[in-house]
This record gives C-alpha cells, sequence and structure tokens, in this order.
C-alpha cells in the first residue's frame, strides 16, 4: 500500500536531517511548560514587583520631557550599585510630608546637583559650581531667584523642566537620597481621546 508512506515532500520538509534543528519538530514546543516553566514564570513577576514600578504623569511640572498622563517605568535597582547622578529623573516621596504610606506624595524631578554642589539662580539661569548649565530640555527660564544653596552630604538637588510651575527643591530644599524610590527608564503617551 504505497499511498499510506510518506511522500517525497514530507522527506523534503520535515524528515531531512537540515530540518531537524527546528524546535517545532520535536513535541516539546508546543507542551505547557510545567512546573519548571511556572517558577521561572513566578520568579520572573516577582523581581518585577521588586525592582520596578509603573506610574502615570500627573501635571505638568516635567513638561516638555514628560506630559500630562504619561505612562512611565521606573526602575530601582540601580541606585543600589550607584549614586545618583546629575540629569537622572528620580521619583521621590514627598520630602515637606512625614506620611507612612510610601505611595502618598510621590513626586518626579531632575536631578541638577549633588552633594557638594552650590546651585544658584539668577538671570533666568541655572548655575551649578559657579558655571551656567545649558538646559536645551526646559519648557522655559525660571522667573525667580534662588540665593547660593550649599546641598549637604546625604542629599541632591532636584528642579522640574517646567521649572515655573515646579514644586520642587527651589521652593522646599535639597531632596535627601534616602527619599528617592527609583529612576525614570521610558514613558509612553497615553492615547489622546478624539
Amino acid at each position: 500500500m504505497s499511498f499510506l508512506r510518506p511522500s517525497a515532500l514530507y522527506y523534503f520538509l520535515v524528515a531531512s536531517p537540515s530540518m531537524r534543528w527546528m524546535p517545532c519538530q520535536s513535541g516539546g514546543f508546543f507542551r505547557w511548560p510545567g512546573l519548571d516553566g511556572f517558577m521561572r514564570l513566578l520568579l520572573l513577576a516577582l523581581l518585577w514587583t521588586m525592582f520596578s514600578e509603573l506610574h502615570y504623569i500627573p501635571s505638568s511640572s516635567m513638561y516638555p520631557t514628560l506630559r500630562v498622563g504619561d505612562r512611565i517605568l521606573v526602575e530601582k535597582a540601580s541606585f543600589y550599585l550607584r549614586s545618583p547622578a546629575v540629569n537622572d529623573i528620580v521619583t521621590f516621596r514627598d520630602p515637606t510630608k512625614l506620611s507612612r504610606d510610601k505611595m502618598d506624595g510621590v513626586f518626579i524631578k531632575r536631578i541638577v546637583a549633588k552633594a557638594g554642589d552650590t546651585v544658584e539662580i539668577r538671570n533666568g539661569e541655572l548655575y551649578v559650581n559657579g558655571v551656567a548649565r545649558d538646559e536645551d530640555f526646559i519648557a522655559g527660564p525660571p522667573s525667580y531667584t534662588l540665593e547660593l544653596t550649599r546641598v549637604p552630604k546625604g542629599h541632591v538637588y532636584v528642579l522640574g523642566d517646567n521649572r515655573n510651575i515646579s514644586n520642587d527643591s527651589h521652593m522646599w530644599g535639597p531632596l535627601p537620597v534616602k527619599n528617592i524610590i527609583g529612576r525614570y527608564v521610558m514613558s509612553w503617551h497615553r492615547p489622546r481621546n478624539i
């Protein structure tokens, strides 16, 4: 009964030694992952929740970098390995409130100076250690002035990119590093209602 034998096309496509590397040739490609696959998925989900957070932007204090309604991804692991750096965009707990709720009063701002630096704002420009910073990412020059301020040890100086409407270090002083939650990684924009 020759009609029950595999055809030449079968030998060419499936049984050929050059095609056996394909994962779909073994039955395991379509099998359920089992307990080890489930444990890997559980470990991945646990690590994701430990070292990252999702937030949305409720105000325009970081405009034009971030817009109202943007969703952002914040990673929390890198500051275990290194100190916060200038130009990092960080999320942090409100330093003016002593709240037990960790998500109550979470802000996002840009670090402009670190411990030991001096900060001053005059004539619409930011001066760090006496040198004017070139900031092409801000919404507009600040309309306020700030006396020369030294950032103490264990603190950073944070400002919003929309300087004139931002509740940041120019109002309440340097931010303690212990208040920092994580570093901004990426954002995606919410769809606009049409």
